[in-house]
């Protein structure tokens, strides 16, 4: 069984209109449809988070240099 916690929040109403809208165009509970934005949003954030990563990455010189000497051994084992 799913571990729920109970919350209270406040919401603008033109936020709280549309989420009675679209749970209702939906067919789905109003909190469902907030745990999946909630969700989708965080997914969004931690795929900014890995892209920037690897942005930062690419400018450390160490970093670059253990990819490329991994690659190299990559391209020995494929070549065998």
């Amino acid at each position: 069984m799913e571990n729920k916690i109970t919350y209270t929040s406040s919401l603008p109403k033109e936020s709280l209109l549309l989420l009675t809208e679209y749970s209702k165009k939906l067919g789905i509970p109003k909190s469902q449809l907030i745990n999946l934005a909630v969700t989708n949003y965080i997914t969004g954030l931690r795929k900014e988070e890995y892209i920037k990563s690897f942005q930062m990455a690419k400018l450390d010189v160490e970093i670059k240099q253990l990819t490329e000497c991994g690659f190299d051994d990559y391209m020995n084992i494929i070549s065998k």
